[in-house]
């Protein structure tokens, strides 16, 4: 479905990422993890078309898309979740979850796509007109996960989905995003620094340092890997 072929991505500069390449199955689910400045955050970009890439090439579907922009790729089916949840505070959780099916115009999807969101979440049904800003912080990620899922998304972009959230809430939504991924056959990037959640939800795991792929494997496999225990497990 996806297949990233040595891209180069630079601040400035600053190379962000070197040479890395991955891939990504119809369905799968795949875990980015690394320490902080590893380059996860600034790959995800790079899929979404918030950054170019300055060589390599990004296939989408068969498709090149590196150098489209972000808008064309949210319409080929790529949505972010972007660190930190970035919901619109002074709207209600109805009008953020309408914005992410601004690309939609037709009815019957968006009436389906909404009543995927509020089973999906039940908790945004009770609280429909609530301000979003007014909302918890498992609540807004709820809410940003939901408002990516109103744009009918076959390739889904997590970032950091547990940043700032207590061990129980971060359960409930790593829960809700193997439920998303079971039920609705949605393929997913996760990138997490709870690498413990990321590798029991993913199927396969790609590690970044410096910008750089450091190991790749199996998540399974992943979680008995002595350098992975050793810098991320916390054992």
């Amino acid at each position: 479905m996806l297949k990233i072929k040595e891209i180069d991505v630079f601040y400035g500069p600053i190379k962000a990422i070197d040479k890395v390449s991955l891939y990504l199955d119809h369905g799968e689910t795949v875990a980015i993890i690394g320490a902080n400045g590893a380059g996860k955050t600034t790959l995800l970009k790079a899929i979404s078309g918030l950054l170019k890439p300055r060589s390599g090439e990004i296939m989408f579907q068969g498709k090149n898309i590196k150098n489209l922009r972000a808008d064309e790729i949210v319409k080929m089916g790529i949505v972010m979740v972007p660190e930190g949840r970035k919901v619109f505070p002074h709207l209600t959780v109805q009008e953020n979850l309408d914005l992410g099916a601004y690309l939609i115009s037709e009815k019957k999807l968006k009436a389906r796509l909404m009543d995927l969101v509020l089973s999906t979440f039940p908790r945004l049904k009770e609280r429909l007109k609530q301000m979003a800003g007014t909302l918890s912080g498992g609540e807004q990620q709820m809410l940003a996960m939901g408002r990516a899922l109103m744009s009918a998304p076959r390739l889904l972009l997590l970032d950091e989905p547990s940043m700032g959230l207590s061990p129980i809430v971060t359960r409930e939504i790593f829960g809700l995003i193997a439920k998303i991924k079971k039920e609705n056959e949605i393929s997913i990037i996760l990138v997490e620094q709870n690498a413990h959640m990321a590798l029991e939800v993913s199927q396969r795991a790609y590690v970044l340092e410096n910008g750089r792929l450091f190991l790749e494997g199996m998540s399974k496999d992943m979680k008995n890997h002595p350098k992975i225990i050793e810098a991320y497990l916390g054992v």
